[in-house]
């Protein structure tokens, strides 16, 4: 049994998206793409995320309003994971994502905590969010359509200098409540 809610983080709760970030198991999903960013790495998926790193993008957030936060099982009294929405200028449109930390996935975490998210977004005047992953992470592919995400393209990318099948999900406001009354 848990109880999940989502925690808009302090700068010194930062050594959590540390640890996410710095875990191979956790981030392997993220392995293999040509990602410019500061302590990515290639083979693993990690990203560095040092103590000295975390202000930066701490303050990054709070200026650009980003929607951030981590999962708290409050049963439990832990993080469980993270979670967030922003508006992406180049595409014209809400992203959203999620990330479960390995160990404690398989517990219902990311259906639970991807609701929350939803309801945050759409209490928030956003109109309709989207995610993107490969196709054969088939238990985020079934998490998301059951919250009322349709598929709204396929799509491939380079992963490991290989061709990827991906899918592009995006869920309306009136589908999210909809999926609500039917589960």
């Amino acid at each position: 049994m848990h109880k999940l809610v989502l925690v808009k983080p302090e700068l010194e709760d930062y050594w959590y998206e540390q640890k996410l970030n710095e875990d191979k198991e956790t981030m392997s999903y993220n392995a293999g793409y040509d990602i410019n960013l500061e302590g990515y790495d290639y083979n693993t998926g990690t990203i560095m995320y040092p103590k000295g790193r975390w202000k930066v993008l701490y303050d990054k957030r709070r200026k650009e309003k980003r929607c951030f936060y981590y999962i708290k099982d409050v049963i439990k009294d832990e993080f469980v994971g993270c979670c967030n929405y922003q508006y992406d200028a180049s595409l014209n449109r809400y992203e959203c994502g999620i990330v479960i930390e390995a160990s404690k996935r398989g517990n219902g975490y990311s259906k639970e905590g991807l609701k929350l998210l939803l309801k945050d977004a759409f209490s928030n005047n956003v109109d309709k969010l989207y995610d993107s992953f490969e196709k054969e992470r088939v238990s985020a592919l079934k998490t998301f359509l059951s919250l009322g995400f349709r598929i709204h393209k396929e799509t491939t990318w380079k992963k490991f200098g290989k061709e990827v099948a991906g899918v592009e999900v995006s869920i309306t406001k009136d589908d999210f409540l909809s999926s609500l009354n039917v589960k």
